[in-house]
């Protein structure tokens, strides 16, 4: 993939909570290792599924790429921007192009605020339109777009179901005319049969405005249907990354295996055909992480060395990577 063609690009990434102890003097004693090394890019137009158990780190990786933490260490690029190092302006292009969607559309939203308030606030901080008149104009304009009436503007969150809710804060990530949103978990609180419609509009803003996307999921049956490229995170690191039919029909990491043995599937035949991979034990602790491959405590076919040595970050075919040692044995 060249420069040009990647909108977002992550290399090295590295997020580590501190942990301290003490109540006048603090002292640290070790630190969560939240994300760990991760490296990817995102084309222009292109939707990423990041997946994972709940803990691998997939959401603080989201919101480390937007600079809402801070990274430890590592390269983040956002349409040319070194976030960074970003400050005033560059700061502010930054995150004008750059946008979040919550996992949940009830903590946010600010229940004080009108809807009018919470849609129009991106427009003021950018400054985008000069008068309140022009404004609200333009939150109308992005209520229809989201399929919600514009005659609702002056109602607070409480008013409102979860689906609408959520498309309250899919109004407000557009509101700056952003390049690339991060998607956390936008449908896992809401009802399943809003989940569809919710990721129909996905697709159809992507499609009508040109985004993209970082889409962090745990239903990897939607992740199939929305998704380009799979990249599978495992505690704080990404253990494989392939686009969506390679990986699928084609898993290589144990661990990618057992998360799509676990999709229910709706033929029984086929159902009680398919081999289950049921993984042992609990997700270590990412605040003393195993050493070698992370995922050695609980895989199927580890080998001694996997306990010693850190797999390599290995290209298999074309745009399929992986990190593990006995890909061949898979």
């Amino acid at each position: 993939m060249s420069q040009e063609q990647a909108l977002v690009r992550v290399e090295g990434l590295v997020k580590h909570f501190p942990i301290s102890r003490g109540i006048l003097i603090q002292r640290r004693v070790g630190a969560v290792q939240a994300v760990d090394d991760i490296s990817f890019a995102i084309p222009r137009g292109e939707t990423l599924g990041l997946v994972g158990e709940s803990g691998c780190g997939k959401t603080t990786a989201g919101r480390v790429i937007l600079g809402l933490y801070p990274a430890t260490a590592g390269a983040i690029s956002i349409d040319g921007h070194n976030v960074r190092t970003a400050k005033g302006g560059e700061l502010m292009a930054v995150r004008r192009k750059a946008q979040m969607i919550f996992q949940d559309p009830y903590a946010s939203l600010n229940p004080r605020w009108t809807v009018s308030a919470i849609v129009g606030e991106p427009l003021r901080v950018h400054k985008l339109y000069k008068t309140q008149k022009e404004r609200t104009e333009r939150v109308k304009e992005l209520m229809d777009l989201v399929g919600l009436s514009s005659r609702l503007v002056n109602r607070y969150p409480h008013e409102f179901s979860g689906g609408q809710r959520q498309r309250i804060g899919i109004a407000r990530a557009l509101a700056s005319q952003p390049l690339f949103i991060v998607c956390d978990e936008p449908i896992s609180a809401l009802d399943v049969s809003i989940q569809a419609q919710v990721v129909n509009l996905l697709e159809d803003l992507q499609d009508r405005f040109s985004l993209t996307y970082l889409f962090i999921a745990h239903d990897l049956s939607m992740v199939r249907h929305i998704c380009d490229r799979v990249a599978v995170m495992y505690l704080g690191v990404i253990a494989e990354l392939a686009a969506r039919d390679e990986l699928y029909e084609n898993p290589l990491h144990p661990y990618t295996r057992a998360l799509l043995s676990a999709v229910p599937i709706p033929d029984p035949l086929r159902d009680r055909a398919r081999q289950r991979v049921i993984l042992t034990g609990d997700v270590p602790s990412p605040i003393n992480p195993p050493s070698g491959c992370r995922f050695h405590p609980r895989c199927p076919i580890a080998k001694p060395h996997c306990s010693q040595e850190q797999p390599e970050w290995r290209e298999i075919v074309p745009g399929h990577w992986v990190a593990c040692h006995e890909v061949d044995a898979v």
